[in-house]
């Protein structure tokens, strides 16, 4: 097998027979077998063209994905797993590729239970709080997109999360592309096969299940408490409850267990059309099938903040994120076409501790511990409960037209957006804290220069987005992955701090699998 990289036009890209040319006119030879290994988008010149590498070979090309050899569990050590999202869920595979049995407590539903549950958010605007796009089978990647990007450069360990995933059921178009994605769409169905796949080898999944309580004796945790009624001793536990489990790190802080503050970003979602986005994106190139709906990531650093697009979602829709009532958090997500009228990303303003900390002395006038575990899980909160006072009632979103936003201005009537809760047009500055309001109005700014069009009173600002990464680190030694106080503790994931997506939760639930394996020898 040879490869071969070359560029070619998106119409070429499209036409197999253009592509065997190219490869002949470049290598003089002629393959029987060709299938591409690599391929991204270029547009930043008028003329969009394709990166491209071809695996090519005169015999049949081997299978994309490795063989698995997952063990029968029934009878193996178990490893207790809080949370099944993509670090829970990976982890539990990988368990059982080593020969351990995965025990998962999950506190949402399955993901068709979960799905009627965010129905409802949409038509009637009730959140369940233990099932909703932060909680439940899959975690919160299931329903807000099934990006796949990520920029580990650990790309032996990427590769494993995505052959998985093709292995369960994903297109193997996620092995090829630059910025993999499988769509909200399409993702569950590969959830509920890796549960049942799980369950077959011997492993088990419980819903509805919540983490409410451990018991320590010494410095290991003997026994979890699920649902405040039942008592199950343990032996391993790893804790994957992803950046939104809020009772967790109480929990863990009330237990004296320790925990830090960590920054994140928070900010907004602004959305646009596709066609503007595509317009500015590719030159004025619309309504084409040779490329795809186009994206954008931008960055601007203000007065020392840096400002940043997070989870831009082409084709997509801005979704109502809650996770308790009384708050009003948005997320975005697209299906696996991409083909909905509108584009949103998150625009959000890196976080730090001084700042959030006098912040909230002003906002509350109360004292605040600088060195709180939990002050920016509280300046968040404080911030998502400012937009639904803000908001029109029940998950009615506060927002504002974009121009409108960077110049002080209440906009009187605001465009259609995808929100399916509705809009309420609201003076942004008495939600978000002023620091991130004005560093947002000037990114704003600075990305309309660099994308002409960008900055318009045709897209709307949408509060609030906040929930970029966990505002909480649960520590852990680095070469065991044991919490230095407990033993057999492990923090996973986003929520314990160590992951930012799909794909590193993934890996980072492999990892903390194998450092059990690892023990146990």
């Amino acid at each position: 097998m040879e490869q071969f990289a070359f560029v070619c036009t998106p119409e070429e890209a499209k036409d197999w027979n253009a592509i065997k040319r190219i490869i002949e006119k470049q290598t003089g030879k002629t393959f029987e077998y060709m299938r591409w290994k690599k391929r991204s988008i270029d547009a930043r010149s008028r003329q969009i063209k394709i990166n491209a590498t071809l695996e090519c070979s005169d015999s049949p090309l081997p299978d994309r994905i490795r063989s698995f050899t997952f063990n029968k569990v029934h009878h193996s050590p178990e490893v207790h797993i809080i949370g099944a999202g993509p670090a829970g869920l990976f982890a539990a595979l990988q368990a059982l590729l080593l020969d351990l049995k995965p025990v998962i407590f999950e506190r949402g539903k399955d993901v068709k239970a979960r799905r009627r549950d965010l129905a409802l958010i949409a038509r009637e605007q009730r959140i369940n709080e233990d099932s909703n796009y932060c909680f439940g089978e899959g975690g919160a990647g299931t329903y807000s997109d099934g990006k796949l990007y990520t920029r580990s450069k650990k790309r032996g360990e990427v590769d494993l999360v995505l052959e998985l995933l093709v292995y369960f059921g994903a297109d193997e178009d996620i092995l090829v592309e630059a910025h993999p994605h499988i769509g909200t769409n399409k993702l569950p169905k590969i959830i509920e096969n890796i549960r049942h796949f799980i369950i077959q080898q011997g492993g088990e999944i419980h819903f509805e299940s919540k983490l409410t309580g451990i018991t320590k004796t010494g410095n290991v945790i003997s026994q979890i408490e699920i649902n405040h009624t039942q008592e199950i001793p343990t032996a391993q536990v790893i804790l994957a409850t992803g950046h939104s489990a809020r009772d967790i790190f109480y929990m863990l802080h009330g237990a004296g267990i320790k925990i830090s503050a960590k920054p994140f970003a928070l900010g907004v979602r602004v959305e646009h059309t596709q066609v503007m986005i595509d317009q500015m994106q590719y030159h004025g190139r619309l309504n084409d099938d040779y490329i795809p709906p186009a994206s954008y990531s931008l960055v601007e650093q203000v007065n020392d903040r840096g400002v940043f697009s997070f989870c831009m979602c082409p084709g997509g829709i801005i979704a109502p994120a809650a996770t308790a009532p009384g708050e009003i958090v948005v997320n975005g997500w697209s299906p696996s076409k991409r083909n909905n009228p509108y584009a949103n990303s998150g625009m959000v303003v890196q976080i730090d501790l001084p700042t959030a900390a006098q912040f909230l002395k002003q906002a509350t006038k109360k004292e605040v511990d600088l060195n709180h575990p939990l002050l920016l899980l509280e300046f968040q909160q404080y911030v998502e409960q400012q937009a639904f006072k803000s908001g029109g009632g029940l998950q009615v979103a506060p927002a504002a037209r974009l121009v409108d936003f960077c110049t002080h201005k209440l906009s009187n009537d605001l465009t259609d957006a995808s929100y399916l809760p509705g809009l309420h047009a609201a003076d942004l500055s008495d939600v978000l804290p002023k620091f991130v309001h004005e560093t947002l109005q000037n990114g704003f700014m600075a990305f309309g220069k660099k994308m002409k069009g960008y900055y318009t009173n045709d897209a709307i600002v949408v509060a609030t987005e906040s929930r970029t990464s966990s505002p909480v680190r649960i520590p852990r030694d680095a070469d065991s992955c044991q919490h230095p106080q407990i033993k057999n503790l492990y923090p996973c994931g986003e929520g314990a701090g160590y992951a930012g997506g799909i794909v590193s939760a993934a890996m980072d639930g492999q990892k903390l699998a194998q450092s059990i394996a690892a023990q146990l020898k």
